[in-house]
């Protein structure tokens, strides 16, 4: 990380008593998104309003351990690691997320933060790359979509769609050329695991013409649904 960071986060002082339910800060390599590949720690918030069929990250409903900010900040795990992933269940369903997001920004962190998109995104520290999951009908959360959330999108932003069906892809096309989302930010697809074929949906994207990003989950591939990973 190099000195200037590590000086950097001794200067950061979270807001006093402040705290977060975590399921788990792990390291590990970024499975998607555009960071995929990249070492990252991951801090797993617990809790989530939603209950989308394919959920990867269930065990995170409930549960979970009281840290407060200062804590977190000061978790080796995060202060050795440049790339930081806020991820849950859902994070922003604590409030307290956001000043956590912003402190993690001023320590000199690169931040992302995956979100079901369910959730007001407009507080989110602008220098945090927010990851928006878009829910398709076949997800089964379709209608928790907030939708005004797009029209905040930056170009350092990300869309995610989860692709359960064919249904779902033709759905997202529409959803994708409505939003003008590629004039907005990445958009990426992904095959519901086990659900859809990932060459079916790759072809899909081919005979789209659109310029989407296709992706598959790369932790699933090296370690299946192992929490931690």
């Amino acid at each position: 990380m190099g000195d200037a960071l590590t000086s950097a986060q001794t200067q950061v002082r979270a807001p006093t008593a402040a705290r977060l339910k975590i399921t788990e800060v792990f390291r590990s390599l970024q499975g998607e998104a555009l960071q995929v590949g990249l070492p990252t720690t991951f801090v797993r918030l617990t809790g989530c309003p939603l209950r989308c069929r394919y959920c990867d990250s269930a065990y995170a409903f409930h549960g979970g351990q009281w840290r407060e900010l200062e804590d977190l900040l000061s978790d080796p795990l995060v202060q050795g690691t440049r790339h930081i992933c806020v991820t849950g269940g859902e994070p922003l369903a604590q409030k307290t997320c956001i000043p956590f997001l912003r402190a993690l920004c001023d320590a000199g962190h690169a931040v992302s933060l995956e979100t079901s998109g369910a959730l007001d995104i407009s507080p989110v520290d602008a220098r945090v790359s927010r990851v928006v999951d878009i829910k398709t009908p076949d997800s089964g959360e379709v209608r928790r979509n907030l939708w005004d959330n797009l029209d905040g999108l930056r170009a350092h932003d990300q869309v995610k769609l989860v692709i359960c069906s064919r249904a779902d892809f033709d759905w997202a096309v529409t959803i994708i050329d409505q939003y003008r989302l590629l004039e907005r930010c990445a958009v990426l697809v992904s095959p519901s695991f086990g659900q859809v074929d990932p060459s079916a949906l790759a072809q899909w994207v081919l005979d789209s013409g659109l310029e989407l990003r296709f992706q598959l989950q790369l932790h699933k591939l090296l370690w299946g649904d192992e929490p931690g990973h």
